[in-house]
């Protein structure tokens, strides 16, 4: 069974934020919500990345370990969604989560804080697929219908993949291995042996989003 993953390549990653707004005219995401975010580090110096962030639907995920209601699960495919019928906008898991991807819609009196929003990996909620209650809380269910998240479709230097997490590995280390071969780097050729360096430019898997 595929575990669909997000992978970014920060070398890639060029901030034009496409992602960003493509999520959010996808599934139409409320004024002051992101479910994706481009982060810059070392903004402006020597060595600057930028990594496009959102839920990473991680295997054991922490959001849920602290939700006091039960309001999240996770599909067969490993993408953990929520309910909003049953989140009661504590906030737990906002400050359980790493990458600081559950946002609240308003800040109200007595600390209340909406109904918590998030990536849904484009597979909507609970609700029947692709009906209206399903898109109005969750936004579109692109993977009931064969596709997969727009905000890595639309990423025009492939930085932003999605997919199954085994194949986004192999494309990953395809990628190392032509950014790096012959590089000197201390301890590469025991890492990446290969009897010929056809055998290590071989081209991996495609069809997640990039390669």
């Amino acid at each position: 069974m595929a575990r669909m993953k997000f992978l970014c390549d920060a070398e890639r990653c060029i901030e034009c934020n496409a992602c960003v707004t493509a999520c959010k005219n996808e599934h139409e995401v409320p004024w002051g919500i992101n479910r994706r975010r481009v982060v810059t580090l070392r903004d402006g110096d020597p060595g600057e990345r930028s990594i496009s962030m959102a839920c990473m639907h991680c295997t054991d995920p922490p959001c849920a370990a602290v939700c006091p209601v039960d309001c999240f699960y996770q599909t067969a495919d490993g993408v953990v969604l929520h309910s909003k019928d049953l989140c009661i906008g504590c906030g737990y898991c906002f400050y359980a989560c790493p990458f600081g991807a559950p946002q609240f819609p308003q800040t109200t009196n007595f600390g209340g804080r909406g109904k918590m929003d998030k990536c849904t990996f484009c597979a909507g909620g609970p609700e029947a697929d692709g009906s209206p209650e399903e898109f109005q809380k969750y936004g579109k269910n692109r993977l009931a219908e064969g596709k997969l998240p727009l905000c890595a479709e639309m990423c025009s230097t492939r930085a932003l993949m999605a997919g199954d997490g085994d194949v986004l590995a192999d494309i990953y280390k395809e990628r190392v291995v032509r950014r790096g071969y012959g590089s000197g780097a201390h301890g590469w050729a025991t890492a990446y042996v290969s009897r010929n360096r056809d055998d290590a430019l071989a081209p991996g898997r495609v069809g997640t989003g990039g390669s």
